[in-house]
């Protein structure tokens, strides 16, 4: 996916056409690098099942092998139709493009089991840090609703069930946009719709949770040294679950903003006082996480995990 990045990127320079609205080679270089963060990741979760279970091991490989699979099919149909001059999404245009596009949903479909049978070997699989065991369990169910939230991309617009009852030939089946057509104006890089609902956002957002809350235990634990506080495990814990619960209120605040067909960049009322209260709800949870842990006991220096203390260098160092 890196290399498919790289091939991409010089395909975004040497390739002027420009297709609804943006350069024609920036799907298939926004899709490998998303790739490259979803494999790393996923690569990183299996290398902590226990190397004493050896059977659970062969299965989660064979589980990201997979997706890895599943994955560079998925890039060889995006790639092939930029090649083309033609949408890869909701392409009906042809029984050849209907064909691709068809193939496509399949190839999403076996990457989302893979996804799901490795997220369940993790929930099976104790790791000795419990913030880290936590942290990859809710993101892992998060990136996996994230990704099955591209099924609602493919059902029909009002417009398209409107031109189908008329009789009339529908080229496309499904949007990215809510509310208004694909390859309007959009955001800076992302391409997301600035004029109407866009769900490829709360897509993304979902799908990148299996980054962002393995990364939030590892700073939590390059500042457990200077904070005695973070020091407890069960702090981490709690301060992790926290995040858990927000980063799920927030998800299902953009989904709903998204299919109310409202741009990211201009919210209403309603979507700033969900978002006031989730901010506030995770702020305070926050501090409780945090007051919750006055009455630990100390932990002494050397005792490492078993009490309570752990530097970065340790998570993902310890099987179970």
């Amino acid at each position: 996916m890196l290399l498919w990045a790289l091939g991409s990127a010089v395909g975004l320079l040497v390739d002027e056409r420009v297709l609804t609205g943006a350069p024609i080679w920036a799907k298939p270089f926004k899709f490998s690098v998303s790739f490259v963060a979803y494999g790393l990741s996923l690569a990183w979760m299996i290398s902590l099942l226990g190397e004493d279970r050896p059977r659970l091991r062969r299965t989660a490989w064979w589980a990201g092998t997979v997706v890895a699979a599943a994955s560079t099919g998925e890039m060889v149909l995006i790639t092939l139709q930029v090649v083309r001059g033609v949408r890869s999404h909701f392409n009906n245009a042809t029984p050849f493009d209907t064909q691709v596009f068809s193939l496509m949903g399949n190839t999403v479909v076996v990457l989302w089991l893979g996804t799901l049978v490795i997220a369940a070997l993790l929930w099976r699989t104790r790791l000795a840090d419990r913030a880290t065991a936590w942290s990859i369990r809710i993101s892992t169910v998060l990136a996996l609703t994230g990704a099955a939230l591209a099924f609602l991309m493919v059902l029909p617009t009002p417009e398209q069930q409107r031109l189908d009852a008329a009789g009339a030939e529908v080229l496309e089946n499904g949007a990215h946009s809510v509310g208004v057509p694909d390859g309007g104006p959009g955001m800076f890089l992302t391409g997301w719709s600035t004029t109407g609902g866009d769900l490829r956002i709360p897509h993304f957002f979902g799908m990148h949770a299996l980054q962002l809350l393995p990364l939030l235990v590892l700073v939590l634990a390059a500042l457990a040294p200077r904070s005695p506080r973070l020091r407890d495990e069960r702090v981490r814990v709690r301060l992790v679950l926290v995040a858990g619960a927000v980063y799920a209120a927030a998800l299902a605040l953009l989904t709903w903003q998204a299919l109310r067909g409202q741009s990211l960049v201009h919210p209403d009322g309603a979507t700033l006082g969900a978002a006031a209260a989730i901010a506030a709800g995770g702020v305070l949870g926050a501090l409780g996480a945090l007051v919750g842990g006055r009455g630990a006991a100390p932990v002494e220096e050397g005792h490492g995990h078993a009490g309570g203390e752990v530097v970065a260098g340790d998570l993902g160092a310890h099987r179970q």
